[in-house]
């Protein structure tokens, strides 16, 4: 059955005629949303900054975690750090350093790994694939998959749990906008794959089905795949093949950057882009309420441009029920327009569901982070 919102479009009081441009002199400008940012919309005009709270207490805040405290490598992707998670997603960090001597195979879902850091190569059923900084590649639900780090990697695993991944309806723009679909690699039955099928004895694959894990044993490796044919692979989208979609003259919603979705979530990067020429157009993320979606953001590379006190490795969590958006002096040089262009590459997990933060998470956070839109009034616990 089809939404069939209640339509009530309405102008009240000194609001601007366009959202996110021309705003009322002196206000600041917070949507309040429905479906994410696809939904019924209604813009407001506050005369004072909706973040601009003195003090907080309950569990329901913005936060903040470093993955860059974690050192400790693990030898198999089912000992990466759960950071969060909930019935349809899984969201997890893992530094690699040598090479798996078996095989692994998530029969709970398709797997996205995003690669922060490192490089080498990964062998799966579809063959051969090298990867880099920046790397994107999602593993079907059933692959059988290994790495052999070059370098140290640090990577997070996106599980879709009971779901697979897919791309987002591009509408007007067409197929090509963003990303064309011929900028996707998929692996090769190259000499590296042949010569890894040649590795002598016992091969053992670990098969994670409903987070219990069963191990396999094979008398040969079982990535001897001769051929294969059909649509469905392993991907791989490194983000400087991405081309955002840009207005000079209006700022677009994060939606606009949807990479991958699944059933309940969906994946967004930031990358370089101009930023809005417009004098009137707003020139950072507006303030609002995304009281549908958990918003979590992976800071990979560059400056951030509506965020303090982050840099890259940091995750960032805004759970939905409270209005969020640009530091105080974000907003500040944004009204100022002074910056021409953003250098930030990042990563963005929008939920449906409500995330569950896990230990693992809790034992890197960044207490501070909610005192950081108003740090001079901001009454900090103690810890």
């Amino acid at each position: 059955m089809g939404k069939n919102w209640i339509p009530m479009s309405h102008t009240e009081g000194d609001a601007a005629k366009q959202a996110h441009v021309g705003l009322p002199a002196g206000t600041y400008e917070r949507e309040m949303g429905k479906e994410g940012f696809f939904g019924p919309a209604a813009h407001l005009y506050h005369q004072n900054p909706p973040t601009g709270w003195i003090d907080w207490e309950g569990p329901l805040k913005p936060r903040a975690f470093d993955t860059a405290q974690f050192a400790d490598a693990v030898d198999c992707p089912w000992k990466a750090r759960t950071l969060m998670s909930n019935s349809h997603v899984k969201y997890r960090h893992m530094l690699m350093v040598q090479a798996m001597d078996h095989l692994v195979r998530n029969g709970d879902g398709d797997e996205l790994l995003f690669v922060h850091d490192g490089e080498g190569e990964l062998f799966c059923d579809f063959g051969h694939l090298s990867y880099s900084e920046g790397d994107y590649i999602m593993l079907p639900r059933g692959t059988m998959w290994r790495l052999e780090p070059k370098s140290p990697s640090k990577i997070l695993l996106i599980e879709a749990t009971n779901d697979s991944y897919r791309l987002p309806d591009k509408g007007i723009v067409g197929p090509h906008a963003i990303f064309d679909p011929a900028v996707l690699q998929i692996p090769k039955l190259d000499d590296a794959y042949k010569a890894q099928q040649k590795k002598p004895g016992q091969w053992k694959v670990v098969i994670k089905r409903r987070d219990q894990l069963s191990t396999v044993t094979y008398p040969y490796n079982p990535l001897d795949v001769v051929g294969w044919k059909g649509d469905l692979t392993a991907v791989k989208l490194n983000w400087r093949d991405i081309r955002p979609l840009m207005s000079h003259r209006y700022h677009l919603p994060p939606s606009a950057h949807t990479t991958f979705l699944a059933s309940r979530f969906v994946i967004c990067t930031f990358v370089p882009r101009p930023i809005e020429s417009d004098p009137e157009a707003l020139k950072v993320p507006f303030f609002h309420n995304n009281d549908d979606y958990d918003e979590v953001i992976f800071y990979h590379k560059g400056s951030f441009f509506s965020r303090d006190n982050i840099h890259p490795g940091m995750i960032s969590l805004h759970p939905c029920g409270f209005p969020h958006g640009p530091h105080p002096k974000a907003f500040a040089a944004g009204a100022k327009a002074a910056r021409k262009e953003t250098d930030e590459v990042a990563v963005m997990l929008d939920t449906r569901d409500a995330l569950d933060v896990a230990p693992a998470a809790e034992s890197i956070e960044f207490k501070g982070y909610v005192a950081t839109w108003n740090p001079d009034g901001f009454k900090q616990a103690a810890e």
